[in-house]
């Protein structure tokens, strides 16, 4: 059953009564281990407090913390980032894309140079839209990952002229997360609309 009242994004117990609405955490204690938590990670917050966490293999195929076989569209084989991050199976984290909000991923294909950390001029075009949003290095090394906010039901593959491709994701996907901040962008989740749109005329 669904639990409807309001839990503490750390340790997940019953906000207290009193809380103010805005309110977090249950606690001082807990809203100095989030904070503490939000400093050594990069990731958003957006993201970290949603239980659509999964582990992949060095191959992308999506694990359940335990090590089984997971899936882009069954929840009961998602965790918290909290049991995600402390699992083992796999190489790494993936964060799963789902109908019931408006989290999206813009995926650029080798735009980057890993020697010198350089983008390519259609794909520096694309950040420069995106503005101020959370943006990470793809697990290649040399491509990004825009994350954010948009309405995208259908994911869409653009192929680009000299080969390289956008893809566009907001539900029944997962996407490979490495942590690895692009630059000196935000930890937060800005509105891509308008670059979704612009990307799909």
């Amino acid at each position: 059953m669904m639990r409807t009242e309001r839990v503490c994004a750390w340790c997940e117990g019953d906000m207290p009564l009193t809380a103010r609405a805005d309110a977090k955490t249950c606690s001082t204690r807990c809203r100095v281990a989030l904070h503490r938590a939000a400093k050594r990670n990069v990731l958003p917050i957006e993201l970290t407090t949603r239980d659509r966490w999964i582990r992949r293999s060095s191959t992308k195929v999506p694990l359940t913390v335990a090590g089984m076989a997971a899936s882009s569209t069954d929840p009961r084989t998602w965790s918290s980032y909290k049991d995600a991050s402390a699992s083992s199976a796999g190489v790494g984290l993936g964060f799963v894309l789902s109908d019931v909000d408006d989290v999206v991923c813009i995926d650029l294909d080798h735009c980057l140079n890993p020697l010198t950390g350089r983008l390519a001029p259609w794909a520096a075009a694309i950040v420069r839209d995106a503005d101020t949003t959370y943006v990470e290095v793809s697990p290649s090394g040399d491509g990004l990952h825009i994350w954010g906010r948009a309405d995208v039901r259908q994911g869409r593959r653009i192929r680009r002229p000299d080969g390289t491709a956008v893809e566009i994701y907001g539900t029944g996907r997962y996407i490979a997360m490495t942590g690895r901040r692009h630059g000196s962008c935000p930890s937060i989740l800005a509105d891509l609309s308008a670059v979704v749109t612009t990307l799909t005329a």
